[in-house]
Order: structure tokens, then sequence, then C-alpha cells
């Protein structure tokens, strides 16, 4: 993928985000809301981070076999149950993200929600990737 990270000088600075990406390429992949459900199906993880973490990693696990790496992600969205927990954490989650996906963002945005199908998620990330 061809991806052109655009953040208007107009806008506020960007923090662990790009305000739009402009993707060139030839294959588009819909990723499916990933929480964090281990292989047998239970969430993993009591806190916001190690439930992000593994959200994330089933997020790009999902995103490899359909032959993608992270930085084809050209948007994803946060589902949070509570939004100032997740403010809170925005340091940590922000080196969770930098860790796994390393530092090419996709446009994003959080959106709170009051919960998500399994009552002991925290939080949920879905989005789409642009593949060469």
């Amino acid at each position: 993928m061809s991806a052109e990270r655009v953040n208007p000088a107009g806008l506020s600075p960007p923090t662990g985000f790009s305000h739009a990406v402009v993707a060139t390429g030839s294959r588009l992949v819909f990723l499916a809301g990933q929480t964090a459900l281990g292989a047998d199906g239970k969430v993993v993880g009591d806190t916001l981070p190690e439930q992000f973490e593994r959200a994330l990693a089933n997020l790009l696990a999902a995103l490899r076999a359909a032959g993608g790496e992270p930085a084809d992600l050209a948007r994803v969205t946060v589902y949070a149950t509570d939004v100032a927990e997740y403010r809170a954490q925005a340091p940590r989650l922000g080196g969770i993200w930098r860790r796994l996906a390393g530092r090419d963002y996709p446009a994003m945005a959080v959106v709170g929600i009051v919960r998500l199908w399994d009552e002991r998620a925290l939080v949920e990330l879905d989005g789409f990737a642009v593949l060469p």
C-alpha cells in the first residue's frame, strides 16, 4: 500500500493518530471488531491496558492472516466502555500501540459505548486496511 498521512497545520496536532490517510492499493481488508478474546473464546486480562494489548494483537493477527501489515491500516475505531479510563491510560496504550503496530498511525476514533458483546470486555478495535 502507498499511504500518505495528512495532518493539516490548521488542525490540532495529532497524537497517536493521523487526521487523514490517503491510501492507494489494490485490495481492501475489512477487519471485524476484536476484543481481548483468547483462543478459548474467553476474555484475557482484567485491566484496560491488558485487554487493549490483546485486542490489538488479535486485530493485527487477522490483518496478517489476510496478507497485511500494521502499516497497511488506513482506519481503526476503538470502542471503549470507559472513555475517562481510556484517556487516563492513553500514554500506556500508546506505548502498546507503538510496540505492536509501529508509528505509521491510521486515521482513528475512540467511541464511548455502554457495553460490548462480552460483558467482561472493556475495549474493542475494528478497522480496514489497504494492501498493495
